[in-house]
């Protein structure tokens, strides 16, 4: 029986460390090679270290255009084709109010979040028109329902799921599929780090667990399954999906 994902090439970003790592791990599983495009390129490489089969690391700021075109060179030149681009890479501090938050830290933040998915499409979407691949983005929960003091955040990933509506009807025609995960909380690195910036670090963790319905805030592989999904030929019809994988964390009333 062939795998999932067999013989694809796979460009993530932001995949070494957190549901990045978890999704090369997934990808690799199921029959892909991937290429982990990192700014931590030590990380890069210690993903690819870990998956079955290899891949191949390449250091990369994906807010950057040069650095961006040179990654997806150096994809092209190793595998010679793209079946999907996952964008993946994100930051998530400061964690404050509009009002609070620095021009510094709003335009980082838009920079590698937002800027990144039109810079790997950019360069990417040749290669993409050639395999009638796909492309996937990681949003939030928060950019379709909202968090207080997460501000700019909130912002660029609620233009993120926008982005791929639009995305999806653009390259249609070309038979390119483009869908959003939207992930509650998730046990990453990233996570620990916004948990430490609250004002009761202590108490986070029971928070996150009691907002998922489901009974527990997750570790990124249950974000890898879905996203190995959508990646895979059995989502041949499905385009400008906006995915929650979130333990229903959006559902009802809380107290």
């Amino acid at each position: 029986m062939s795998k999932l994902l067999q013989d694809k090439v796979i460009f993530l970003t932001g995949g070494g460390q957190g549901i990045g790592r978890e999704c090369a791990l997934a990808y690799a599983r199921e029959g892909a090679q991937v290429v982990v495009a990192d700014l931590d390129g030590a990380a890069a490489d210690e993903t690819i270290a870990l998956l079955d089969g290899g891949g191949l690391a390449v250091e990369c700021d994906v807010g950057d255009n040069a650095s961006v075109e040179e990654a997806v060179h150096q994809a092209l030149n190793h595998y010679a084709r793209l079946d999907a681009v996952h964008n993946n890479a994100g930051i998530a501090n400061p964690s404050l109010p509009l009002h609070e938050t620095s021009e510094i830290e709003w335009d980082d933040l838009h920079r590698v979040n937002l800027k990144s998915v039109y810079l790997t499409t950019r360069h990417a979407i040749a290669a993409l028109q050639a395999t009638k691949g796909c492309i996937l983005n990681t949003a939030s929960m928060v950019g379709q329902i909202g968090q207080r003091n997460h501000a700019a955040y909130v912002s660029t990933k609620g233009a993120m799921i926008a982005l791929t509506k639009a995305m999806a009807l653009d390259y249609a025609d070309a038979g390119i599929r483009v869908n959003a995960i939207c992930p509650a909380g998730v046990w990453t690195p990233m996570l620990r780090e916004w948990a430490q910036e609250q004002p009761n670090p202590a108490g986070i963790e029971q928070y996150l667990d009691q907002i998922h319905p489901l009974g527990s805030c997750p570790e990124g592989d249950v974000i890898a399954d879905a996203a190995a999904f959508l990646l895979s030929d059995r989502a041949r019809f499905i385009t400008g999906s906006i995915l929650p994988v979130s333990g229903g964390a959006e559902l009802g009333y809380r107290r």
